[in-house]
């Protein structure tokens, strides 16, 4: 069959709003139930095996640490090296397949999402990962929904870029090649649909993955697998394998056919890996390509004629939603003197009004962090805060007794690079510092000199002159910049997401330039009738 396929149309999934007595929420909340009652075993997957090992580790709710929802396989490095194998021996078929056959299995996932696994991504999500419905509805389904649905309009609309120009008797064309290799995935525990993206974009583009997901993550990393296959991906196109990053890197990045680094995570990890890799450089078939989206030390920054009301919100659905788990959550705040009064009033009145528990309780909006080691993290700067007099605006408690739960902590900084004020916290405290009004300009060079990601950020204005000062001033101070909105939230289609600086490539997660990594161009010139002299016309004279 031969014809230029025009695919779907994609558009952004509806968010279902789960208020009470709700559809969704009824089946939602059944779903809760369900995983609740049974203990999943979760193999590994690599070509078509499920790989137990019965070396296990057992899975808790964040929120809920007595209660067990499951137990993973741990892996080794023989399991790296067997996901490698299959990633290998996939590939030919896989690339070879046409283009609308691989679009079609991508498709058919986006809809399996929306559809009958839709309760159960988002319930697996809520309960690994501690999110509550709302923010398990925009992440684990809509989403990833939108990854998987505009990406295979991007992949349609790169395919097209062809040559504009052809000389008389000549047809140029662009040939857009998987990578010569395997693609490895390295994904967070913060977003579901982020880690489906990271391996499924270079898989839609015809390259074949070793994936491994952060511990944290796993037990919804087994619903996108199993969605995964539904739709029809052949075994050894994505293997998701459960080993420690220093297991996995030692068998990736030393390995001949390593094409490319996919990667979600701290940029102190990038970092390593970018440095291992270069120092592996020979070694390769190819040069790898590497994309990585790290850290943020996400701002708002608030001009005089702001409105402190919505300041307030933004604040708090910006530094809080997720407990701050998000890379682009607002972290630090730049507010002037004549504002502070007010925007601190509602804000402490919305922090108030906040409740904290499981996701499993829809009235919550706060929930627990991810684990151990993040809740001693979290609180050990709240407990420095106080040691070194800062203040505490509201907040400022923590427990870990039946999970790893950290109110909503604002500190108010009378030092703009205080600690808190530059270093990436990765969780629901956020920091303040106020300025005179007459100094917001200078305040913008302070807030763009410190510190050293530029991920998210925001100016709220309601003065033009402001605006536009600001959008420049803090031109590579983010890769995403809003207007009088918080700095969280970006929609596939609409806000293509990523920064620069110590925050990544800036690739742009959710755009057609993400997917141009994932291939390797060749150029094919045919000439239609060869020249049969080797004399140019010159040589007659």
């Amino acid at each position: 069959m031969n014809g230029f396929f025009k695919v779907p149309t994609p558009k952004n999934e509806p968010v279902k709003n789960y208020a009470p007595g709700s559809p969704e929420t009824i089946e939602l909340q059944a779903k809760l139930t369900s995983l609740r009652s049974v203990e999943l075993d979760i193999p590994m997957y690599i070509g078509g095996e499920e790989i137990r090992t019965q070396k296990t580790k057992s899975i808790h709710p964040p929120h809920d640490l007595k209660h067990t929802l499951g137990q993973f396989h741990q892996g080794d490095a023989t399991h790296v090296e067997k996901a490698i194998e299959s990633a290998m021996t996939a590939k030919e078929s896989w690339e070879a397949l046409s283009w609308e056959n691989r679009a079609s299995i991508f498709l058919r996932a986006a809809e399996l999402i929306a559809g009958p696994y839709r309760a159960e991504i988002n319930a697996a999500t809520m309960l690994c990962q501690s999110k509550n419905a709302y923010q398990a509805e925009i992440d684990a389904a809509c989403e990833l929904i939108d990854f998987f649905r505009f990406n295979v309009q991007y992949m349609t609309e790169l395919y097209a870029e062809q040559p504009p120009e052809n000389s008389p008797g000549v047809w140029n064309r662009l040939e857009y090649r998987p990578l010569e290799g395997f693609v490895f995935a390295l994904t967070p525990f913060n977003f579901t649909s982020i880690a489906a993206n990271l391996p499924g974009s270079p898989a839609l583009m015809g390259n074949t993955v070793v994936w491994k997901p952060a511990e944290s993550q796993i037990y919804s990393a087994n619903v996108i697998m199993k969605v995964f296959k539904e739709a029809g991906l052949p075994d050894g196109v994505i293997n998701l394998v459960y080993v420690s990053g220093p297991v996995a890197g030692d068998v990736i990045f030393k390995h001949r056919d390593f094409a490319g680094l996919h990667f979600t995570g701290s940029t102190g990890v990038f970092q390593h890996l970018w440095k291992e890799i270069g120092q592996n450089i020979a070694h390769y078939k190819s040069y790898p390509r590497i994309v990585g989206e790290t850290g943020g030390k996400d701002f708002v920054m608030v001009h005089p004629s702001s409105n402190a009301t919505e300041v307030a919100v933004a604040l708090a659905r910006g530094a809080f939603e997720f407990q701050g788990q998000k890379c682009s959550a607002a972290s630090r705040a730049y507010i002037p003197q004549s504002l502070w009064g007010d925007v601190r009033k509602d804000l402490v009145a919305i922090l108030d009004d906040m409740k904290m528990g499981p996701p499993e309780d829809f009235r919550n909006f706060i929930n627990a962090v991810i684990d151990q080691r993040a809740y001693t993290k979290i609180s050990g700067y709240i407990t420095q805060a106080r040691q070194d007099g800062v203040e505490i605006v509201s907040g400022g408690n923590f427990n870990d007794k039946e999970g790893y739960f950290i109110e909503p902590t604002v500190l108010l900084a009378k030092d703009p690079k205080y600690t808190t004020m530059c270093e990436e916290i990765f969780g629901p405290i956020l920091t303040i510092y106020v300025y005179p009004d007459d100094a917001f300009e200078s305040t913008l060079h302070l807030l763009d000199e410190t510190g050293i990601y530029a991920l998210t950020g925001s100016i709220f204005s309601r003065d033009r002159h402001a605006v536009e000062l600001a959008t420049k001033v803090l031109s590579n101070a983010a890769g995403n910049f809003y207007i009088n909105d918080k700095p969280t939230g970006a929609v596939v289609g609409q806000q293509p997401f990523g920064g620069a600086r110590g925050s990544g490539t800036n690739d742009k997660a959710g755009a057609k330039a993400n997917l141009m990594r994932w291939v390797s161009m060749r150029t094919i010139k045919e000439n239609f009738v060869p020249p049969t002299d080797y004399k140019y016309p010159f040589h007659s004279a």
